[in-house]
């Protein structure tokens, strides 16, 4: 777009609405490729395949090929502090905080509200949550360090040691089990189209043949894409070369007319067409996912923990989950949360 028309005969989306258009958007990104600068290098990992048994008494790996259910591959909740929770509380001073990789540009889930004040304090679902767990294991809703973390940095994040956790739209899946510990899911979701509302293209189908299709890597999205078109279930001829570090950069891109067609989470989707209202969702959901909270696999007594306060979270009328979904998803993904609530947790092991 920008000058030249795009696919579908749409030029740049009529005055780029939604936080001041791309300008607004550009700001945004460019905040968090500069967090991502000042992170410390990241390591190459190697994926753990050795064998265990599903039904453990600890958050190890579950090794893809005997993955069915990732969604139930966690622990069962306790409200005990052991060595990872200890470890925590023993920081001093101004170190003494809870240190969580989160989005910082996913507007309704964790972004910065420039109509906030001179601060544009973090706000949202995800945001939300944090501060529920810090308040639980630290006695402080805001005793937080939250790391910006780019969509492709999550695990690495986590395995380096830079964060304690990650509480980022994280859908739960049989190769991430292989290097993190989930608790269990606290949202469903599942992966969906967005297109332009002029766009040729209807959905998850035949429409997407010779389009180009932007993802984020390291995402469940382009997994899916990858896997479909090799098995056949997605046009040979769309175009799925373009990823970006952030599932945001997706949308400026379909801004600017480089890509016809973006896919992410449904959950993510929904609130970046309230974003730009010249987009939309195309067709439904064609995957059913689980966003849950990802810490190291060896901190068992976390990874229990966190999951306690999920259960007192959803239990909650006055400050729980439904309370957060209302406040920050209602307006994008409708005022019937059910669709949205996980279903009843279960886990490896229950005593």
């Amino acid at each position: 777009m920008n000058g030249p028309e795009a696919k579908g005969g749409t030029t740049v989306r009529d005055a780029l609405r939604g936080w001041g258009g791309v300008t607004a958007m550009a700001v945004v990104c460019a905040l968090v490729a500069l967090v991502a600068l000042c992170l410390p290098p990241l390591t190459t990992t190697t994926r753990n395949t050795t064998a265990t048994t599903a039904n453990t008494d600890t958050a190890g790996t579950v090794v893809e090929e005997d993955c069915e259910a990732p969604e139930k591959q966690t622990l069962s909740p306790s409200s005990a502090d052991g060595d990872t929770i200890r470890a925590i509380k023993s920081r001093e001073g101004e170190k003494r905080k809870l240190v969580v990789g989160v989005d910082q540009n996913s507007y309704r889930w964790g972004y910065r509200n420039p109509n906030s004040g001179k601060t544009a304090e973090l706000e949202g679902f995800d945001i939300d949550l944090v501060h529920r767990i810090a308040k639980d294991i630290l006695g402080d809703a805001d005793a937080v360090q939250f790391k910006a973390i780019p969509t492709d940095q999550r695990i690495p994040a986590i395995e380096d040691g830079r964060v304690d956790m990650v509480v980022r739209t994280m859908t739960i899946n049989c190769d991430r089990i292989g290097d993190v510990a989930f608790s269990a899911p606290y949202f469903k979701t599942g992966q969906q189209v967005l297109a332009p509302k002029s766009s040729p293209v209807k959905g998850y189908d035949d429409t997407l043949a010779d389009r180009r299709i932007c993802t984020a890597a390291g995402s469940t999205a382009y997994a899916a894409l990858e896997a479909d078109q090799k098995a056949g279930k997605l046009p040979a001829g769309t175009d799925i070369s373009t990823t970006v570090p952030n599932q945001l950069d997706c949308l400026v891109r379909l801004q600017l007319g480089e890509v016809d067609a973006v896919v992410t989470d449904g959950a993510l989707a929904a609130s970046q067409a309230a974003q730009d209202p010249t987009v939309q969702l195309k067709g439904e959901a064609f995957t059913a996912e689980y966003y849950g909270v990802a810490m190291k696999k060896d901190a068992d007594d976390l990874v229990r923990r966190v999951n306690q306060i999920l259960v007192d979270w959803r239990k909650d009328t006055a400050n729980g989950w439904l309370w957060s979904y209302e406040k920050w998803l209602s307006a994008t993904l409708g005022k019937d949360a059910k669709n949205s609530e996980p279903p009843a947790p279960q886990y490896l092991r229950t005593t």
